[in-house]
């Protein structure tokens, strides 16, 4: 497995280099994990005239014609007509357009494979599948010909899809059932039913028909998943292992603040997690627990009330937030909730001037100061506690790694770590992603907010918005205009964005209105000015880029319009839309796109005016997208599954959960002669691909 692609026939030097550098395929083994992404079924040849908006992937035969370039540079494409006896489609290649020129004839049968996409009514394949029809036969694939993800550059050099899997098949030519090892345990595969290793690595390139590629798929994605669910089970018994301070009793401040300055009932949710998190601090462990929670669902109060009983029981706590708005917000909002209780509360961020600074920095080492809220400064060396016991950290998916680990290292003993997030994560992507950790959920909004009503608006409809928002700041209410900045380097988006501050500008001229702008390229104190200046309400409407996103919080904005709605994810616009609506009068999100919008842009739209619930946005938007390219994960490596799919396999997802804690239960080095190769599939796992995105202590 170890042996160079090189060797394989139809490769050599040049090739494998090649390989190496666009796929990661250096080795036999390589190659032979190396998936197809679908299978194509060369007995389905559909005509164009009969192709519908509802379908995916399609098989043409027909001819090309018509080859045009357009634009230049970055922008340049290349655009053909593929005809057949009922209709006529569009081909469009951005990538390999010289190969392409040079390779594909005029007036030549050409069999057609790709992703259908219609435009204006025409049917369209960006980058398709070509093969050429050979005179006297019709091409026709096997039933179950392979489909590999090559690259253009693959394809330019003689390796497209036909030719990979040409050489993938000469790889198993070579490969005798010994030269496979067999991973799972005899156990195991009978128990579920599972074939062997060869077997499943064989048909899930070739299949013999469809049955005994689901039977390969079946057994490759349960191997992939419980190997990934034993490293977190392993994890999160490391985790329940890790000695913690005891948070003894529950005492007067927190008795006192609850009974007396508590100034909402809490949900019976929040109720449930403070409880939680009661239990775990009693236990002599380490506490590791992420609460989730929809905007504005009270977690910052359970933060608050945890940080109370750390302190009644003589300990300090920390509160770690993205940024510097936000950690202000937080600090205010605990000052003022605290202001009549015996607590000491100060805030550290980057701004803090050198001798506020000092005095700060000599209050924590001498335990004066029971709660410091600030930004990643906390994390600096010069930072030392007394004795922290309890670390909150906000939106912890903005800190890398080690930023949070030096938190860790301030102590003895670690401190408790509470995580809160305002991303809602799907149940399949939280058991997976944060298998390691305990997770609660705040599931209920406090009494008496009113849901935000969101409609969707094509741009022919601007002027009634703009009038609309008019008569909103005419009733005392704030405004924000959000637009997407794909690089806020970008020269072009940059300018973008300060042609539609103009713009919204000339709806609403000084003196009358005030307008704010914030975007990542302004100097911190601009941002932070403008910010404020719309916080404190002399700005009617601040005009942003998704700086805005995460934790802004002014009650008297009633208007959230999403400008370019279509080029935002749902979790996006949600995030956005919880902007407003954090005060008593009704809030309105106004999501505006162009009239020529995706299919899948439509359903985005369809689903932010039909619910507010932030965890079913989270599933719709896990389903549309898939979990690699949701929150940062795919950096992560802590979803880079090459065959499963936490989504569809949600129940593999389960299923493997409870064979990997049974497993580790019974043994739970893996030192069992039937685990000795699971272990090492194990090992080598997690040499080549740590989830450390998730690691919290």
């Amino acid at each position: 497995m170890q042996t160079s692609v090189e060797f394989l026939k139809g490769i050599g030097s040049f090739k494998a280099e090649l390989l190496r550098k666009e796929l990661h395929i250096s080795t036999y083994g390589d190659l032979l994990h190396y998936f197809p992404y679908r299978y194509i079924d060369g007995t389905q040849v559909q005509n164009i005239q009969s192709l519908q908006p509802d379908q995916e992937w399609v098989q043409l035969k027909g001819i090309i014609m018509n080859f045009n370039e357009h634009g230049s540079g970055f922008k340049k494409r290349l655009t053909a007509t593929l005809y057949d006896q009922t209709g006529q489609l569009e081909l469009v290649w951005f990538q390999g357009i010289s190969y392409v020129q040079k390779n594909i004839l005029p007036n030549t049968a050409y069999s057609i494979f790709g992703k259908l996409t219609f435009f204006n009514g025409f049917p369209t394949i960006t980058h398709p599948e070509i093969e050429a029809i050979k005179p006297g036969q019709n091409n026709a694939a096997p039933t179950m010909q392979p489909a590999y993800s090559v690259t253009e550059k693959l394809r330019s050099k003689g390796l497209n899809n036909r030719s990979f899997a040409k050489v993938t098949q000469a790889l198993l030519e070579k490969i005798r059932p010994g030269d496979i090892y067999e991973t799972l345990p005899p156990n195991i595969l009978q128990q579920y039913n599972l074939c062997g290793r060869y077997e499943a690595l064989s048909q899930i390139h070739f299949p013999q028909n469809a049955m005994a590629q689901q039977r390969a798929s079946h057994r490759l994605k349960w191997e992939e998943l419980l190997i990934a669910q034993l490293k977190i089970t392993r994890a999160n018994i490391r985790n329940h292992q890790q000695p913690g301070y005891v948070f003894g009793s529950v005492g007067d401040l927190f008795n006192t603040f609850y009974n007396d300055y508590l100034p909402f009932d809490l949900t019976g949710a929040q109720k449930r997690v403070i409880k939680e998190i009661r239990t775990d601090t009693l236990q002599g462990r380490q506490m590791n627990r992420l609460v989730q929670g929809d905007v504005g669902s009270g977690k910052t109060m359970v933060a608050l009330l945890s940080m109370l009983i750390a302190a009644d029981n003589g300990y300090q706590s920390c509160m770690m937030a993205p940024t510097e708005i936000l950690a202000q917000q937080h600090f205010q909002g605990i000052s003022d909730l605290l202001k009549d209780m015996p607590v000491s509360i100060a805030i550290l961020t980057g701004s803090v001037k050198t001798k506020e600074r000092r005095r700060i920095l000599e209050g924590l080492k001498e335990g004066t100061i029971h709660i410091v809220v600030g930004t990643h400064a906390l994390v600096e060396d010069k930072v030392t506690f007394r004795n922290l016991g309890l670390a909150v950290i906000d939106e912890q998916h903005r800190f890398g790694v080690s930023q949070r680990a030096k938190l860790w290292q301030k102590n003895t003993l670690p401190p408790h770590v509470l995580v809160m997030t305002a991303t809602p994560i799907p149940r399949t992507l939280a058991m997976t992603l944060y298998g390691d950790l305990d997770v609660s959920v705040i599931d209920e909004l406090p009494p008496g907010r009113k849901p935000i009503h969101t409609t969707h608006r094509f741009d022919v409809y601007r002027f009634k918005i703009m009038e609309f928002i008019k008569y909103e700041i005419e009733k005392g209410r704030q405004i924000y205009i959000v637009y997407p900045l794909i690089d806020e380097s970008d020269k072009l988006d940059y300018e973008s964005l300060i042609a539609n501050y103009e713009q919204v500008k000339t709806y609403f001229p000084d003196p009358k209105y005030n307008v704010a702008m914030v975007h990542g390229r302004q100097p911190a104190d601009e941002k932070d000015r403008n910010m404020q200046r719309f916080v404190s309400g002399e700005a009617h409407i601040l005009v942003s880029t998704t700086v805005i996103e995460v934790g802004v919080n002014v009650p008297n904005a009633s208007v959230m319009l999403i400008e370019s709605a279509e080029r935002f994810g749902l979790s996006q616009l949600h995030q956005l839309r919880g902007r407003v609506g954090r005060g008593s009068e009704k809030s309105y999100c106004i999501l505006l796109t162009g009239q020529e919008i995706s299919k899948e842009s439509r359903q985005r739209m369809s689903i932010m005016t039909q619910t507010n619930d932030g965890f079913l946005i989270a599933e719709e938007d896990l389903k549309m997208r898939g979990p690699g390219d949701i929150y940062g994960t795919r950096q992560s490596g802590a979803l880079d599954f090459k065959i499963a799919d936490i989504v569809q396999d949600a129940a593999l997802v389960e299923e493997t959960k409870k064979a990997a804690e049974l497993i580790l239960s019974e043994d739970p080095g893996l030192t069992h002669p039937n685990h000795r190769m699971l272990y090492q599939a194990l090992h080598h796992n997690t040499q080549s691909n740590t989830l450390q995105w998730n690691k919290i202590s």
